[in-house]
Protein backbone atom coordinates (compact mmCIF):
# COMPACT_ATOMS: atom_id res chain seq x y z
CA UNK A 1 0.00 0.00 0.00
CA UNK A 2 1.27 3.44 -0.88
CA UNK A 3 0.64 5.80 2.03
CA UNK A 4 1.96 9.20 2.97
CA UNK A 5 4.20 9.08 6.06
CA UNK A 6 2.35 9.16 9.36
CA UNK A 7 1.91 12.53 11.02
CA UNK A 8 -0.29 13.71 13.86
CA UNK A 9 -3.61 15.37 13.15
CA UNK A 10 -3.25 19.15 13.36
CA UNK A 11 -5.20 20.86 16.14
CA UNK A 12 -7.78 23.45 15.21
CA UNK A 13 -6.94 27.15 15.52
CA UNK A 14 -9.73 28.77 17.51
CA UNK A 15 -8.53 32.24 16.56
CA UNK A 16 -9.66 31.40 13.02
CA UNK A 17 -13.24 32.59 12.63
CA UNK A 18 -14.00 29.83 10.12
CA UNK A 19 -13.32 27.19 12.78
CA UNK A 20 -15.41 29.07 15.35
CA UNK A 21 -18.31 29.34 12.89
CA UNK A 22 -18.06 25.65 12.01
CA UNK A 23 -18.08 24.72 15.68
CA UNK A 24 -21.07 26.94 16.43
CA UNK A 25 -22.95 25.38 13.52
CA UNK A 26 -22.10 21.88 14.75
CA UNK A 27 -23.26 22.72 18.28
CA UNK A 28 -26.56 23.98 16.92
CA UNK A 29 -27.01 20.91 14.73
CA UNK A 30 -26.16 18.45 17.51
CA UNK A 31 -28.33 20.33 19.99
CA UNK A 32 -31.25 19.56 17.69
CA UNK A 33 -30.43 15.84 17.98
CA UNK A 34 -30.27 15.71 21.77
CA UNK A 35 -32.58 13.22 23.45
CA UNK A 36 -32.42 10.68 20.63
CA UNK A 37 -32.51 6.92 21.16
CA UNK A 38 -29.66 4.52 20.40
CA UNK A 39 -30.06 0.74 20.25
CA UNK A 40 -27.47 -1.98 20.72
CA UNK A 41 -25.77 -3.17 17.55
CA UNK A 42 -25.02 -6.91 17.50
CA UNK A 43 -24.18 -8.62 14.24
CA UNK A 44 -25.33 -5.54 12.35
CA UNK A 45 -28.82 -5.71 13.89
CA UNK A 46 -30.30 -2.90 15.99
CA UNK A 47 -31.70 -4.25 19.25
CA UNK A 48 -33.81 -2.52 21.88
CA UNK A 49 -33.91 -3.70 25.48
CA UNK A 50 -36.20 -3.24 28.46
CA UNK A 51 -33.51 -1.29 30.33
CA UNK A 52 -32.36 2.18 29.38
CA UNK A 53 -29.37 4.44 30.04
CA UNK A 54 -30.10 8.16 30.11
CA UNK A 55 -26.97 10.12 29.29
CA UNK A 56 -27.14 13.72 30.51
CA UNK A 57 -25.25 16.94 29.87
CA UNK A 58 -23.01 17.46 32.93
CA UNK A 59 -23.22 21.24 32.40
CA UNK A 60 -27.00 20.98 32.58
CA UNK A 61 -28.05 17.66 34.14
CA UNK A 62 -31.73 18.21 33.33
CA UNK A 63 -30.88 17.96 29.62
CA UNK A 64 -30.78 14.43 28.20
CA UNK A 65 -28.13 13.92 25.54
CA UNK A 66 -29.38 10.49 24.53
CA UNK A 67 -31.22 7.38 25.64
CA UNK A 68 -29.43 4.10 25.09
CA UNK A 69 -30.57 0.54 25.24
CA UNK A 70 -28.92 -1.12 28.24
CA UNK A 71 -27.55 -4.60 27.60
CA UNK A 72 -28.17 -7.46 30.01
CA UNK A 73 -26.42 -10.82 30.24
CA UNK A 74 -28.76 -12.07 27.51
CA UNK A 75 -27.47 -9.53 24.99
CA UNK A 76 -23.89 -10.01 26.22
CA UNK A 77 -24.22 -13.73 25.48
CA UNK A 78 -25.59 -12.94 22.05
CA UNK A 79 -22.71 -10.56 21.31
CA UNK A 80 -20.12 -13.12 22.39
CA UNK A 81 -21.69 -15.73 20.09
CA UNK A 82 -21.79 -13.36 17.14
CA UNK A 83 -18.23 -12.13 17.69
CA UNK A 84 -16.97 -15.72 18.01
CA UNK A 85 -18.55 -16.63 14.69
CA UNK A 86 -17.32 -13.49 12.94
CA UNK A 87 -13.75 -14.16 14.07
CA UNK A 88 -13.56 -17.15 11.71
CA UNK A 89 -13.62 -14.96 8.60
CA UNK A 90 -12.30 -11.65 9.94
CA UNK A 91 -9.11 -13.31 11.22
CA UNK A 92 -8.47 -14.55 7.67
CA UNK A 93 -9.03 -11.15 6.09
CA UNK A 94 -5.83 -9.71 4.63
CA UNK A 95 -4.07 -7.26 6.94
CA UNK A 96 -4.01 -4.74 4.08
CA UNK A 97 -7.81 -4.90 3.84
CA UNK A 98 -8.20 -4.39 7.58
CA UNK A 99 -5.80 -1.44 7.46
CA UNK A 100 -7.77 0.15 4.61
CA UNK A 101 -10.92 0.08 6.73
CA UNK A 102 -9.13 1.86 9.58
CA UNK A 103 -7.83 4.49 7.15
CA UNK A 104 -11.34 4.98 5.81
CA UNK A 105 -12.65 5.32 9.39
CA UNK A 106 -10.02 8.02 10.00
CA UNK A 107 -11.18 9.90 6.91
CA UNK A 108 -14.83 9.69 7.98
CA UNK A 109 -14.04 10.91 11.49
CA UNK A 110 -11.98 13.76 10.03
CA UNK A 111 -14.96 14.80 7.89
CA UNK A 112 -17.24 14.60 10.94
CA UNK A 113 -14.75 16.27 13.28
CA UNK A 114 -16.86 19.26 14.32
CA UNK A 115 -19.86 17.00 14.92
CA UNK A 116 -17.77 14.80 17.23
CA UNK A 117 -16.49 17.89 19.02
CA UNK A 118 -20.06 19.02 19.61
CA UNK A 119 -21.08 15.64 21.06
CA UNK A 120 -18.04 15.85 23.34
CA UNK A 121 -19.16 19.28 24.56
CA UNK A 122 -22.69 18.15 25.36
CA UNK A 123 -22.04 14.64 26.69
CA UNK A 124 -18.52 14.97 28.11
CA UNK A 125 -18.55 18.61 29.21
CA UNK A 126 -15.33 19.16 27.24
CA UNK A 127 -13.95 22.61 26.51
CA UNK A 128 -13.35 23.07 22.80
CA UNK A 129 -9.58 22.65 22.88
CA UNK A 130 -9.85 19.47 24.99
CA UNK A 131 -12.50 18.01 22.67
CA UNK A 132 -10.37 18.85 19.63
CA UNK A 133 -7.27 17.23 21.11
CA UNK A 134 -8.97 13.93 21.81
CA UNK A 135 -10.84 13.68 18.49
CA UNK A 136 -7.49 14.36 16.81
CA UNK A 137 -6.04 11.58 18.97
CA UNK A 138 -8.76 9.18 17.81
CA UNK A 139 -7.92 9.96 14.17
CA UNK A 140 -4.23 9.47 14.97
CA UNK A 141 -4.91 6.03 16.47
CA UNK A 142 -6.73 4.92 13.30
CA UNK A 143 -3.97 6.23 11.03
CA UNK A 144 -1.08 4.97 13.17
CA UNK A 145 -2.40 1.48 13.85
CA UNK A 146 -3.22 0.96 10.17
CA UNK A 147 0.42 1.66 9.32
CA UNK A 148 1.66 -0.44 12.23
CA UNK A 149 -0.33 -3.42 10.95
CA UNK A 150 1.28 -3.05 7.55
CA UNK A 151 4.68 -3.01 9.26
CA UNK A 152 3.92 -6.17 11.24
CA UNK A 153 1.86 -8.15 8.71
CA UNK A 154 4.78 -10.32 7.54
CA UNK A 155 6.23 -10.81 11.00
CA UNK A 156 9.71 -9.85 12.11
CA UNK A 157 13.10 -11.12 11.05
CA UNK A 158 14.76 -13.90 13.03
CA UNK A 159 17.83 -16.07 12.44
CA UNK A 160 17.82 -19.42 10.66
CA UNK A 161 20.29 -22.30 10.54
CA UNK A 162 21.61 -23.78 7.28
CA UNK A 163 19.06 -25.94 5.48
CA UNK A 164 16.04 -24.49 7.25
CA UNK A 165 13.69 -21.55 6.94
CA UNK A 166 12.46 -19.96 10.17
CA UNK A 167 9.57 -17.53 10.26
CA UNK A 168 8.24 -15.53 13.17
CA UNK A 169 4.89 -13.92 12.55
CA UNK A 170 1.68 -12.89 14.23
CA UNK A 171 -1.89 -14.14 14.18
CA UNK A 172 -5.11 -12.72 15.66
CA UNK A 173 -6.21 -13.83 19.13
CA UNK A 174 -10.01 -14.03 19.15
CA UNK A 175 -12.84 -12.07 20.76
CA UNK A 176 -11.79 -8.93 22.59
CA UNK A 177 -13.92 -7.08 25.14
CA UNK A 178 -13.14 -3.36 25.04
CA UNK A 179 -14.21 -1.50 28.19
CA UNK A 180 -13.71 2.25 27.83
CA UNK A 181 -13.82 5.18 30.26
CA UNK A 182 -15.85 8.36 30.11
CA UNK A 183 -13.03 10.89 30.17
CA UNK A 184 -11.77 10.26 26.61
CA UNK A 185 -14.84 8.65 25.04
CA UNK A 186 -13.74 9.22 21.44
CA UNK A 187 -9.98 8.76 21.70
CA UNK A 188 -9.67 5.80 24.06
CA UNK A 189 -12.63 3.81 22.74
CA UNK A 190 -11.34 4.34 19.19
CA UNK A 191 -7.76 3.48 20.09
CA UNK A 192 -8.54 0.28 21.97
CA UNK A 193 -11.09 -0.98 19.45
CA UNK A 194 -9.04 -0.02 16.36
CA UNK A 195 -5.99 -1.87 17.67
CA UNK A 196 -8.06 -5.00 18.25
CA UNK A 197 -9.81 -4.79 14.87
CA UNK A 198 -6.83 -4.07 12.65
CA UNK A 199 -4.97 -7.04 14.14
CA UNK A 200 -7.80 -9.36 13.05
CA UNK A 201 -9.79 -9.76 16.25
CA UNK A 202 -13.50 -9.26 16.73
CA UNK A 203 -14.69 -6.76 19.29
CA UNK A 204 -17.43 -6.08 21.81
CA UNK A 205 -17.36 -2.35 22.60
CA UNK A 206 -18.71 -1.37 26.00
CA UNK A 207 -18.49 2.39 26.44
CA UNK A 208 -19.00 4.14 29.76
CA UNK A 209 -22.65 4.67 30.63
CA UNK A 210 -21.86 8.38 31.01
CA UNK A 211 -20.64 8.78 27.41
CA UNK A 212 -22.36 6.05 25.43
CA UNK A 213 -23.75 8.41 22.78
CA UNK A 214 -20.21 9.17 21.62
CA UNK A 215 -19.72 5.39 21.49
CA UNK A 216 -22.79 5.09 19.26
CA UNK A 217 -21.30 7.71 16.93
CA UNK A 218 -18.04 5.74 16.72
CA UNK A 219 -20.08 2.65 15.84
CA UNK A 220 -21.60 4.62 12.95
CA UNK A 221 -18.09 5.43 11.72
CA UNK A 222 -17.01 1.79 11.79
CA UNK A 223 -20.12 0.70 9.95
CA UNK A 224 -19.70 3.37 7.27
CA UNK A 225 -16.01 2.48 6.95
CA UNK A 226 -16.94 -1.09 6.07
CA UNK A 227 -16.28 -3.16 9.18
CA UNK A 228 -18.33 -6.33 8.47
CA UNK A 229 -21.38 -7.16 10.55
CA UNK A 230 -20.53 -8.92 13.78
CA UNK A 231 -16.86 -7.96 13.71
CA UNK A 232 -17.53 -4.99 15.98
CA UNK A 233 -20.54 -5.01 18.27
CA UNK A 234 -21.86 -2.04 20.25
CA UNK A 235 -22.93 -3.04 23.74
CA UNK A 236 -23.71 -0.13 26.07
CA UNK A 237 -24.71 -1.22 29.53
CA UNK A 238 -23.94 -0.93 33.20
CA UNK A 239 -20.71 -2.53 34.31
CA UNK A 240 -22.47 -4.01 37.33
CA UNK A 241 -24.85 -5.89 35.02
CA UNK A 242 -22.66 -7.09 32.14
CA UNK A 243 -19.02 -6.31 33.04
CA UNK A 244 -18.24 -9.44 35.05
CA UNK A 245 -20.15 -11.62 32.59
CA UNK A 246 -18.16 -10.44 29.59
CA UNK A 247 -14.81 -10.69 31.36
CA UNK A 248 -15.39 -14.13 32.88
CA UNK A 249 -16.92 -15.87 29.85
CA UNK A 250 -14.88 -18.66 28.24
CA UNK A 251 -15.36 -17.16 24.75
CA UNK A 252 -13.54 -13.95 25.71
CA UNK A 253 -9.90 -14.13 24.62
CA UNK A 254 -8.67 -10.76 25.88
CA UNK A 255 -9.90 -7.68 27.70
CA UNK A 256 -8.74 -4.17 26.89
CA UNK A 257 -9.62 -1.85 29.75
CA UNK A 258 -9.06 1.77 30.74
CA UNK A 259 -10.49 3.00 34.03
CA UNK A 260 -10.05 2.91 37.77
CA UNK A 261 -7.52 0.81 39.66
CA UNK A 262 -10.29 -0.93 41.60
CA UNK A 263 -12.13 -2.04 38.46
CA UNK A 264 -8.94 -2.96 36.65
CA UNK A 265 -7.79 -5.22 39.47
CA UNK A 266 -11.19 -6.91 39.55
CA UNK A 267 -11.02 -7.53 35.81
CA UNK A 268 -7.53 -8.96 36.18
CA UNK A 269 -8.70 -11.26 38.98
CA UNK A 270 -11.76 -12.50 37.08
CA UNK A 271 -9.79 -13.01 33.87
CA UNK A 272 -7.19 -15.11 35.67
CA UNK A 273 -9.71 -17.79 36.64
CA UNK A 274 -10.12 -20.62 34.17
CA UNK A 275 -13.69 -21.80 33.72
CA UNK A 276 -15.25 -24.76 31.91
CA UNK A 277 -14.48 -24.88 28.17
CA UNK A 278 -11.88 -22.09 28.41
CA UNK A 279 -8.87 -23.03 26.31
CA UNK A 280 -6.51 -20.13 26.92
CA UNK A 281 -5.02 -17.84 29.48
CA UNK A 282 -6.87 -14.59 28.93
CA UNK A 283 -4.80 -11.52 28.28
CA UNK A 284 -5.57 -8.27 30.11
CA UNK A 285 -4.41 -4.96 28.66
CA UNK A 286 -5.12 -2.43 31.39
CA UNK A 287 -4.55 1.26 32.05
CA UNK A 288 -5.71 2.10 35.56
CA UNK A 289 -5.04 5.70 36.44
CA UNK A 290 -2.40 7.67 38.29
CA UNK A 291 -1.40 10.10 40.99
CA UNK A 292 1.02 12.06 38.89
CA UNK A 293 3.69 14.40 40.20
CA UNK A 294 5.54 17.40 38.81
CA UNK A 295 8.84 18.22 40.54
CA UNK A 296 10.06 21.81 40.38
CA UNK A 297 13.64 22.31 41.51
CA UNK A 298 15.46 25.49 42.44
CA UNK A 299 17.03 25.93 38.99
CA UNK A 300 13.77 25.82 37.02
CA UNK A 301 12.08 28.45 34.85
CA UNK A 302 9.43 29.22 37.46
CA UNK A 303 7.00 31.06 35.20
CA UNK A 304 6.94 28.23 32.66
CA UNK A 305 6.68 25.67 35.45
CA UNK A 306 3.67 27.40 36.99
CA UNK A 307 1.94 27.62 33.60
CA UNK A 308 2.43 23.91 32.94
CA UNK A 309 1.37 22.87 36.44
CA UNK A 310 -1.93 24.69 35.93
CA UNK A 311 -2.38 23.30 32.42
CA UNK A 312 -1.58 19.74 33.55
CA UNK A 313 -3.64 19.89 36.75
CA UNK A 314 -6.80 21.54 35.45
CA UNK A 315 -7.10 20.54 31.79
CA UNK A 316 -10.54 18.89 31.59
CA UNK A 317 -10.94 19.62 35.29
CA UNK A 318 -8.22 17.17 36.30
CA UNK A 319 -10.29 14.30 34.91
CA UNK A 320 -7.33 12.70 33.18
CA UNK A 321 -5.31 9.75 34.39
CA UNK A 322 -2.24 11.76 33.34
CA UNK A 323 -3.25 14.93 35.22
CA UNK A 324 -0.79 16.58 37.59
CA UNK A 325 -2.36 16.03 40.99
CA UNK A 326 0.85 16.60 43.00
CA UNK A 327 3.24 19.54 42.70
CA UNK A 328 6.47 18.90 44.58
CA UNK A 329 8.33 22.17 45.07
CA UNK A 330 11.90 22.75 46.28
CA UNK A 331 11.71 24.74 49.50
CA UNK A 332 13.77 27.64 48.10
CA UNK A 333 11.24 28.38 45.34
CA UNK A 334 8.13 26.99 47.09
CA UNK A 335 6.39 30.28 47.93
CA UNK A 336 7.07 31.88 44.56
CA UNK A 337 5.81 28.94 42.51
CA UNK A 338 2.78 28.38 44.74
CA UNK A 339 1.86 32.05 44.41
CA UNK A 340 2.07 31.89 40.62
CA UNK A 341 0.02 28.66 40.46
CA UNK A 342 -2.69 30.09 42.73
CA UNK A 343 -2.90 33.23 40.59
CA UNK A 344 -3.03 31.39 37.27
CA UNK A 345 -5.47 28.70 38.42
CA UNK A 346 -7.72 31.31 39.97
CA UNK A 347 -7.92 33.12 36.61
CA UNK A 348 -9.30 30.10 34.71
CA UNK A 349 -12.74 30.59 33.18
CA UNK A 350 -15.15 27.92 34.39
CA UNK A 351 -18.55 27.15 32.91
CA UNK A 352 -20.52 25.33 30.25
CA UNK A 353 -18.13 24.92 27.29
CA UNK A 354 -20.23 26.86 24.82
CA UNK A 355 -17.35 29.00 23.55
CA UNK A 356 -13.63 28.61 22.92
CA UNK A 357 -12.61 30.79 25.89
CA UNK A 358 -13.96 28.39 28.56
CA UNK A 359 -10.99 26.72 30.25
CA UNK A 360 -12.77 24.28 32.54
CA UNK A 361 -16.13 22.61 32.24
CA UNK A 362 -18.06 20.43 34.68
CA UNK A 363 -17.26 17.20 36.48
CA UNK A 364 -18.70 14.35 34.39
CA UNK A 365 -21.48 13.08 36.69
CA UNK A 366 -23.17 13.42 40.06
CA UNK A 367 -21.36 10.40 41.56
CA UNK A 368 -18.00 11.82 40.47
CA UNK A 369 -19.00 15.27 41.71
CA UNK A 370 -19.78 13.79 45.14
CA UNK A 371 -16.52 11.85 45.17
CA UNK A 372 -14.43 14.95 44.45
CA UNK A 373 -16.41 16.85 47.06
CA UNK A 374 -15.65 14.18 49.64
CA UNK A 375 -11.92 14.50 48.96
CA UNK A 376 -12.12 18.29 49.29
CA UNK A 377 -13.64 17.74 52.74
CA UNK A 378 -10.82 15.33 53.58
CA UNK A 379 -8.25 17.85 52.36
CA UNK A 380 -9.63 20.55 54.64
CA UNK A 381 -8.74 18.34 57.58
CA UNK A 382 -5.32 17.40 56.26
CA UNK A 383 -3.88 20.75 55.23
CA UNK A 384 -4.60 24.31 54.18
CA UNK A 385 -6.84 25.06 51.22
CA UNK A 386 -5.18 28.02 49.50
CA UNK A 387 -7.52 28.07 46.49
CA UNK A 388 -11.04 26.85 45.89
CA UNK A 389 -14.60 27.33 47.00
CA UNK A 390 -17.27 24.91 48.14
CA UNK A 391 -19.42 24.18 45.07
CA UNK A 392 -23.03 25.19 44.72
CA UNK A 393 -26.14 23.20 43.88
CA UNK A 394 -25.17 20.50 41.35
CA UNK A 395 -28.58 20.67 39.68
CA UNK A 396 -27.21 23.69 37.83
CA UNK A 397 -24.21 21.71 36.57
CA UNK A 398 -21.45 19.67 38.21
CA UNK A 399 -19.00 22.55 38.54
CA UNK A 400 -16.07 22.58 40.97
CA UNK A 401 -13.54 25.40 41.00
CA UNK A 402 -9.77 24.75 40.85
CA UNK A 403 -8.68 23.67 44.32
CA UNK A 404 -5.21 23.68 45.88
CA UNK A 405 -4.16 22.16 49.19
CA UNK A 406 -0.84 22.53 50.98
CA UNK A 407 -0.38 19.10 52.54
CA UNK A 408 2.14 16.51 53.70
CA UNK A 409 3.18 13.86 51.19
CA UNK A 410 1.42 11.00 53.01
CA UNK A 411 -1.96 12.72 53.28
CA UNK A 412 -4.86 11.00 51.54
CA UNK A 413 -5.42 13.81 49.06
CA UNK A 414 -1.75 13.48 48.05
CA UNK A 415 -1.85 9.68 47.81
CA UNK A 416 -5.23 8.68 46.37
CA UNK A 417 -6.55 9.32 42.87
CA UNK A 418 -9.29 11.97 43.03
CA UNK A 419 -9.94 12.58 39.32
CA UNK A 420 -10.97 16.18 39.73
CA UNK A 421 -9.56 19.72 39.88
CA UNK A 422 -7.67 19.15 43.16
CA UNK A 423 -3.93 19.78 43.35
CA UNK A 424 -1.77 18.83 46.34
CA UNK A 425 1.29 21.03 46.82
CA UNK A 426 4.15 19.47 48.79
CA UNK A 427 7.45 20.98 49.87
CA UNK A 428 10.79 19.18 49.39
CA UNK A 429 14.14 19.81 51.11
CA UNK A 430 16.18 19.01 47.99
CA UNK A 431 16.02 16.95 44.78
CA UNK A 432 16.60 13.67 46.61
CA UNK A 433 13.63 14.42 48.84
CA UNK A 434 11.51 15.42 45.84
CA UNK A 435 12.23 12.14 44.02
CA UNK A 436 11.48 10.16 47.15
CA UNK A 437 8.12 11.92 47.56
CA UNK A 438 7.23 11.45 43.89
CA UNK A 439 8.01 7.73 44.00
CA UNK A 440 6.24 7.14 47.32
CA UNK A 441 2.97 6.18 45.64
CA UNK A 442 1.52 2.95 44.24
CA UNK A 443 0.83 4.46 40.81
CA UNK A 444 3.34 5.00 38.02
CA UNK A 445 1.74 6.66 35.00
CA UNK A 446 3.11 10.12 34.24
CA UNK A 447 5.54 12.44 35.94
CA UNK A 448 7.54 15.52 35.19
CA UNK A 449 10.53 17.56 36.24
CA UNK A 450 11.18 21.25 35.71
CA UNK A 451 14.92 21.89 36.01
CA UNK A 452 17.94 23.41 34.31
CA UNK A 453 20.20 21.04 36.25
CA UNK A 454 21.39 18.31 33.89
CA UNK A 455 22.36 15.95 36.73
CA UNK A 456 18.85 16.18 38.18
CA UNK A 457 17.25 15.51 34.79
CA UNK A 458 19.44 12.49 34.11
CA UNK A 459 18.67 11.06 37.54
CA UNK A 460 14.94 11.52 36.97
CA UNK A 461 15.24 9.91 33.52
CA UNK A 462 16.02 6.62 35.24
CA UNK A 463 14.74 7.02 38.80
CA UNK A 464 11.35 8.73 38.52
CA UNK A 465 8.98 5.77 38.54
CA UNK A 466 6.49 6.57 35.78
CA UNK A 467 5.77 5.15 32.35
CA UNK A 468 5.76 8.60 30.76
CA UNK A 469 8.27 11.16 32.08
CA UNK A 470 8.36 14.72 30.78
CA UNK A 471 11.04 17.36 31.31
CA UNK A 472 10.35 21.10 31.24
CA UNK A 473 6.82 20.80 29.82
CA UNK A 474 3.36 19.68 30.84
CA UNK A 475 2.68 16.02 31.62
CA UNK A 476 -0.62 15.54 29.75
CA UNK A 477 -1.52 15.32 26.07
CA UNK A 478 0.61 12.38 24.87
CA UNK A 479 0.72 12.27 21.06
CA UNK A 480 0.13 8.99 19.22
CA UNK A 481 3.35 7.69 17.70
CA UNK A 482 5.38 10.40 19.45
CA UNK A 483 4.83 9.73 23.14
CA UNK A 484 3.57 6.13 23.53
CA UNK A 485 1.37 6.15 26.61
CA UNK A 486 1.04 3.77 29.53
CA UNK A 487 2.32 3.20 33.04
CA UNK A 488 3.28 0.55 35.52
CA UNK A 489 2.79 -0.10 39.21
CA UNK A 490 -0.91 0.27 39.91
CA UNK A 491 -1.28 2.35 36.76
CA UNK A 492 -1.62 -0.77 34.64
CA UNK A 493 0.25 -3.17 32.40
CA UNK A 494 2.49 -0.59 30.68
CA UNK A 495 0.73 -1.32 27.41
CA UNK A 496 2.06 1.84 25.70
CA UNK A 497 -0.91 2.81 23.53
CA UNK A 498 0.10 4.64 20.37
CA UNK A 499 3.51 2.96 20.31
CA UNK A 500 5.34 0.18 18.43
CA UNK A 501 4.72 -2.47 21.10
CA UNK A 502 0.94 -2.02 21.31
CA UNK A 503 -0.44 -4.05 18.39
CA UNK A 504 1.50 -7.23 19.29
CA UNK A 505 -0.39 -7.29 22.60
CA UNK A 506 -3.48 -8.11 20.51
CA UNK A 507 -1.85 -10.97 18.60
CA UNK A 508 -0.18 -14.33 19.15
CA UNK A 509 3.41 -14.79 18.02
CA UNK A 510 4.02 -17.92 15.95
CA UNK A 511 7.25 -19.63 14.90
CA UNK A 512 7.20 -21.95 11.87
CA UNK A 513 10.34 -23.83 10.78
CA UNK A 514 10.74 -25.84 7.57
CA UNK A 515 13.73 -28.06 6.80
CA UNK A 516 14.63 -28.40 3.13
Amino acid sequence: MGLIPYKNEVYLDWSDEKNVSAMQAALKDVEGQLGGSYPLVIGGKRLETDGEISSVDPSNPSRIVGKLAAATEREADMALDVATGAFEYWSRTAPEARARIMLRAAAIMRRRKFEFLAWEVFEGGKPWNEADAQVAEAIDFLEYYAREMLRLKDGVEIYAIPGEESRYFYQPMGVGVVIAPWNFPTAILTGMSAAALVTGNTVIMKPSEFTSVVGAKLMEVYEEAGVPEGVVNFLPGYGSEIGDYLVADARTRFISFTGSMKTGLRINELAAKQIENQRWVKRVIAEMGGKDAMIIDDSADLEAAANDIVKSAYGYGGQKCSAASRAILHRDIYDEVLGKVVEKAGALKIGAPESADVNMGPIISEPQFEKVLSYIDIGKGEGERVLGEDPGDPSGGYFITPTIFEVESRSRVAQEEIFGPVLSVIGARDFDDALRIANDNPYGLTGGVYSRNRDNLERARHELRAGNVYFNRGITGALVGVQPFGGFGMSGTDSKAGGPDYLPLHMLARTVVERF
